[in-house]
């Protein structure tokens, strides 16, 4: 048996999402946190769902949803769920322009889901991994959408009670790196990489953002990458 949820967790199987995995256990206890995946056609889309899979039973989460929205690859627009357009290498200019990694209003979607869970469940919460600083710029991560997404939820739900909260918002990818090491989240579990299923590439922007952040968090990345280095774009 398990006790109520009192927090559903968005949990993509990434660092940012496996941070806010460990701080739900560590502020609810994992009995009472439930995770979602969601798998939307993109290309790592396997490989996320085995490190949501792998995150979950490290921390002994067992109140788990995996579904499926497949009409984001049917849409396309966007380098991670359309063939015909390439993950880029990244480049000096992240975080100055919406990459083509940007799955349009993708979020939004993950939370309509995650609320109607946090309905059924009772859970007055929902942690998400979104981040600001460091960020390749997804309007979808920004503190403004989240505001109004509550306010959907206040009126657009039965008790309008629920929140969503977006523990990471503010720090910086080596505050979270250092974070999750404090928390003892299971990063060797993670997977961050925008194409590649097997080995991380090590080049496109979620892999730079990720290596640059245990570089400066002066920490060891437990992931080995097919690109052996990688330049520091920011400081």
């Amino acid at each position: 048996m398990h006790d109520q949820a009192q927090v559903v967790v968005a949990l993509s199987g990434g660092m940012d999402s496996c941070v806010c995995a460990a701080l739900a256990v560590r502020d609810f206890g994992a009995n009472a946190t439930a995770a979602l995946h969601i798998s939307y056609g993109q290309r790592t889309e396997r490989r996320e769902l085995a490190a949501f899979q792998a995150i979950c039973d490290r921390l002994q989460i067992g109140q788990r949803l995996a579904v499926r929205t497949p009409f984001f690859h049917a849409i396309g627009g966007s380098a991670l769920t359309d063939d015909k357009i390439s993950i880029p290498d990244a480049g000096p200019q992240i975080g100055l322009h919406i990459p083509v990694t940007y799955v349009p209003f993708r979020n939004a979607h993950f939370l309509s889901a995650a609320v109607s869970w946090a309905e059924v469940l009772g859970a007055a919460r929902i942690y998400i991994g979104a981040v600001q600083q460091d960020s390749s710029g997804y309007p979808d991560c920004r503190p403004e959408f989240y505001q109004a997404f509550n306010e959907v939820i206040r009126r657009g739900t039965k008790e309008g009670r629920i929140r969503v909260e977006t523990p990471l918002i503010a720090l910086r990818k080596a505050q979270i790196v250092t974070l999750g090491l404090e928390l003892d989240a299971p990063f060797d579990l993670t997977w961050s990489c925008y194409g590649a299923e097997d080995r991380a590439c090590g080049m496109c922007e979620s892999c730079v953002l990720r290596r640059q952040a245990f570089a400066t968090a002066g920490a060891v990345d437990p992931i080995s990458y097919a690109s052996p280095t990688v330049t520091q774009f920011r400081d």
